[in-house]
């Protein structure tokens, strides 16, 4: 069967994704780069805002006007969410929830196409598999249970549930022997790993002892989980020097909330405490605009905090009501053009926050794994997630090299291989 398949959403949706798609290939489908190729189209879906779920509908319908003989399927969080409003689309053959996702390769063999045939788009339109050669996700667990006021992740995830570590470490040496340098540990909520009593720290020391990949980045960590203990690790240099941390709210008030189990004072201490130890570590983050109740004041509090902390990266929503979570039925909506006011504010100051980064390494000469080339202009990432461009005639895809930084480019920096 040819197959396109998209992901919306989180690392933890491209590690299923990827590994979805490893498993069709290994069935002996056939990826391909358009749905315009594909018999069978597979979107795997994010929910976590209304924008997630009108892209979802709107790539489907999208699919649907290209090519109207492809069979649609759809996964993820939306599709657990309401599979019954995506069922009604026009083209869709299959709606699977996050716990039947593994079983699509299986699930696919019941849609009967037109001409007996069945395609999958592999995610970012790529058909050469050349990101799974330089970085591949793996899940290390699932599922969250702290119902964070305006999240509906719980509900569509699941609680936590972390998976063995002999599985984790078995897929990092599958990787290694397909050429990747680089994995990226993802899950609901990482930092809550626990199987058999080991923890995040644990299994990160089993990976550094048992393996020999390159550079481990993690996807995303909470305040109270960043410890000296676990913040040593980073000793080794193939631990990425990049640490996602989310806020969501500078303001004490508003924290409280959202039902966050952490105060603004004990985030800034847990980025003291990474700065003091990595100091070259980026520290990035998710903002949310106008949550429910959110006066002008606590947005300003929020700001200010935010320009205390010098993220490298802010990452905005604007809050989005999620039916079945706390916040939908809160008090004190704030309507959608103050929410865009502040959006844009806050997106202002965090390109202004990546600038002032990047310009710290000008001039140094770091690490850069290089990925992708267009018209001769490569591009990769460092350890703390800079992305730089150079140019090359020679094929850099996939070499771990030194480079010395230079201007800004883009939303990166030009840098010069060594």
């Amino acid at each position: 069967m040819k197959i396109a398949v998209e992901t919306i959403g989180c690392k933890l949706n491209q590690a299923e994704t990827e590994a979805l798609a490893r498993r069709l290939i290994e069935a002996g489908h056939c990826l391909v780069a358009t749905v315009e190729e594909a018999d069978i189209y597979i979107i795997n879906t994010c929910t976590v805002t209304a924008n997630a779920d009108a892209r979802s509908r709107r790539l489907l319908r999208q699919a649907h006007r290209k090519n109207g003989k492809a069979s649609l399927v759809v996964t993820g969080c939306y599709a657990q969410r309401i599979p019954e409003e995506l069922k009604k689309l026009e083209g869709v053959k299959l709606v699977v929830g996050n716990e039947e996702k593994s079983s699509l390769p299986f699930l696919l063999e019941e849609i009967s196409c037109a001409d007996g045939i069945c395609p999958l788009l592999e995610a970012g339109g790529s058909s050469d598999e050349s990101l799974w050669r330089t970085r591949s996700f793996i899940k290390i667990q699932d599922g969250c249970s702290k119902f964070c006021a305006y999240c509906i992740v719980p509900i569509v995830r699941g609680s936590e549930k972390s998976r063995p570590a002999d599985e984790i470490i078995a897929e990092v040496d599958e990787r290694i022997s397909c050429g990747v340098e680089e994995v990226v540990l993802t899950g609901t909520e990482i930092g809550a790993y626990d199987y058999h009593n080991l923890d995040l720290k644990g299994l990160l020391e089993l990976i550094l002892s048992e393996t020999d990949i390159s550079r481990i980045r993690l996807s995303s960590l909470q305040p109270k989980e960043i410890t000296s203990e676990l913040i040593g690790l980073w000793r080794d240099s193939r631990l990425c020097s990049h640490f996602h941390l989310s806020l969501q709210s500078g303001s004490d008030s508003v924290l409280k909330r959202m039902n966050r189990n952490y105060s603004a004072t004990e985030y800034e201490k847990a980025v003291l405490l990474i700065r003091e130890m990595v100091p070259d570590a980026a520290v990035t983050t998710d903002i949310i605009a106008g949550f429910p109740g959110e006066s002008e004041a606590e947005f300003e509090e929020s700001l200010a905090f935010c320009r205390g902390i010098g993220f490298a990266r802010i990452h905005v929503f604007a809050y989005s009501k999620r039916r079945g979570t706390m916040a939908a039925s809160a008090p004190g909506q704030i309507n959608e053009t103050v929410k865009k006011q502040r959006s844009q504010k806050l997106l202002a100051f965090a390109e202004e926050c990546g600038i002032h980064f990047r310009q710290r390494f000008t001039g140094r000469t770091i690490p850069v794994l290089w990925e992708q080339e267009f018209d001769d202009i490569w591009s990769g990432y460092t350890g703390n997630y800079i992305r730089v461009f150079t140019r090359s005639d020679a094929d850099l895809n996939n070499r771990l090299l030194a480079v010395t930084l230079g201007g800004l480019c883009g939303d990166g920096l030009w840098g010069e291989v060594a």
